[in-house]
Order: structure tokens, then sequence, then C-alpha cells
């Protein structure tokens, strides 16, 4: 009777620092012997791969969530998901309240494969997705996601993910003055939403999905109750500018990120609608300055780990505490996300 063994395992280019490594990395298999489970988590009794992974986390969630929250990313291979109902099972273990794409203000274009689950962006594979906090450029976002790859690319194709409270702690070494107008001004992004989706960007959700309404009257009473700035275009997409947003964020346990859409924006909200230097400011409408931005994205690429996607793998973010991206690739690639409330 087959039994799943979960240890820690070493990925090269792992980060560590004082208090754990990242991303941590639990590697399962079918043993015949006993289970043993890694780093303090305790012993797991299930039987074949689907029933003992869903007891194996039932048993050891609470644990998982801490590591979770010290860490900010767990990447799980060797479970044996194989599709996006494997994916669908294995996030339900978790019994965490789902945050669903369809009542997000996402401006990614994606595609539902199960309730739970949907592609992670439908933007081309040339189109880099920068470093970002998942929709921190609205007024709600997601407390975690979770990533499953069921098709690694031929090449390319990594996801980066970027600790923002270590690059926050850089930023207020070498840039004390951009920190405290992040802090103390917040900041506002502005966009303009297609009438209908394009595929061609990363931004390229139309207004109609993404405030799920039918019509303007219906899109501008959402906008009005979210506090949003908007004008309508003669070609029928939408412009809208956020209320205030935290650029800096204080987390339960007492750390502070850099918890925003800025490096996103500003490098890569580039389409046939909207320029990436036009789209953010400091809440008080000031201007961010470019130069400061080009530190802190120097930083964060320094700071950055490319989870190299096996076919199976699972890595869940703890969406306060890092950044991630998608680097372009070559070949089919297909990774699924979904969000936790």
């Amino acid at each position: 009777m087959s039994q799943l063994n979960v240890e820690t395992i070493d990925l090269a280019g792992q980060q560590y620092y004082a208090e754990t490594v990242f991303p941590l990395v639990f590697g399962a298999q079918k043993q015949a012997e006993k289970t043993v489970i890694a780093e303090g988590i305790g012993e797991g009794a299930g039987e074949g791969t689907g029933e003992g992974i869903r007891e194996w986390i039932a048993e050891h969630r609470d644990r998982i969530e801490e590591q979770l929250a010290v860490t900010g990313a767990i990447l799980f291979r060797g479970f044996g998901l194989v599709d996006d109902r494997d994916f669908d099972d294995f996030i339900r273990a978790f019994k965490w309240a789902n945050f669903t794409y369809a009542e997000s203000l996402s401006n990614a274009v994606r595609r539902n494969r199960t309730e739970l689950v949907f592609t992670a962006n439908e933007a081309p594979s040339t189109v880099s997705i920068f470093l970002h906090h998942e929709m921190a450029q609205t007024p709600v976002y997601p407390s975690k996601l979770f990533f499953f790859c069921e098709q690694a690319a031929e090449s390319g194709g990594a996801t980066p993910i970027c600790r923002s409270d270590i690059l926050l702690q850089q930023l207020r070494q070498q840039l004390p003055a951009f920190v405290t107008d992040c802090e103390n001004k917040g900041v506002r992004y502005s966009q303009t939403m297609p009438l209908v989706e394009d595929l061609a960007s990363g931004q390229g959700r139309s207004w109609q999905s993404t405030l799920s309404a039918e019509n303007r009257q219906q899109a501008e009473r959402k906008l009005e109750n979210l506090n949003y700035d908007w004008q309508w275009q003669e070609d029928g997409s939408l412009s809208v500018t956020t209320p205030v947003l935290p650029a800096v964020r204080q987390l339960d346990n007492g750390r502070s990120v850099f918890f925003n859409q800025l490096i996103a924006a500003f490098r890569g909200w580039k389409d046939a609608r909207n320029s990436g230097e036009k789209s953010i400011c400091f809440g008080d409408g000031s201007a961010i300055d470019s130069n400061h931005m080009a530190l802190a994205i120097e930083l964060a690429d320094q700071l950055t780990f490319d989870i190299p996607w096996q076919s199976g793998d699972v890595v869940v973010l703890d969406n306060f505490l890092v950044m991630h991206g998608r680097r372009p690739f070559q070949g089919k690639r297909a990774v699924l996300a979904s969000l936790v409330a």
C-alpha cells in the first residue's frame, strides 16, 4: 500500500534570509514505507496520491499557513497533479475562502477552467508581466494566490517572485525620501480599459468584464461606489483613475512591505491605450520620479527568484509579502491560477 513521503528539497538559487529560505520547497513521493513530513510538519496518512494529498493538507494546513506567512512562497513538487481538476481538488483541501476572478477588478484577460481555477494571463508569450502584488492597483485584492504548472514551456516562462519586505528595507536605505512619500501620500493609478478584450495586452480585459457591467450606467455606479474618477472615450473605451491607495503596508506581524503595482504599471502598462509613465502618480497628484522607479526596479530585479516550472508544480504565494510576474516563453505553456480571499 503506497504512502505519501514529503520532505523539503533544495533549488538552485534559493535565497536565505534570517528566518527562512525563499521559496520553501516541499517534494513528495509515493513510498511503500512510512510517511516522512519535513521540518516538523509531522506524519501524513493517506492512501493513493489524491486522497493522501488531501489528508496530508488537511492535517498540516495550519502549519503550512504559518510557514507561508514567514517565507511568502511555497512550492509543492511531485504531488502528482496533472490537470485543472487535480489543481481544483488540491486548492479545496486547504478550505480557504475563494476570491473569484469574475468579482475581481483584475485587468488581465483570463479564462475560467473550473469554479476555482482560471488561466493566469492570456497575454501573448512575448509579453513580460512585471513584478506586482495581485490587484494592488485596486481597492480589493486577494490574500494569497495559487499557481499550477499544467504544462511547462519549451523555454522561458518562469514566474519571477520577489520579497517586498526585503525590497522595502533596501529602498529605505537608498531612497528614504521616496519611501516617505509612498507612505505619506499613497499612490493613484490611471488606466484605459478597452470596449472589447485586447488579447495583445497584459491589461486587455474589457471594462464590461472588469466591472461586471452590462452597460455604461452600471459601470458608472460601480466606479462611483469605488470612488474612482472616469472618462468615456470616443472609441467606447473607459479611462479610470483610482482613489488614493497604499504603496506601503504594515502587516499583522509587524512587517512593512512595498505593497503596490508601481513596478508593473511603470514597466508594463504599455499598449494601444496606456503608457506606463502616465499610469502612476502619488496620491496628491505629484509625479513619481522616473529615476526613483528605475532604482526600485533594479533592486527588485536583484532580489528576484525565478520559479523553474516543472509540469505538475504548485506554488502558493502570500500576496501581501511577495510580488510575482511572468517571463516571456517559447512553446506551449499552461500555468493556471486561483485566488484566496
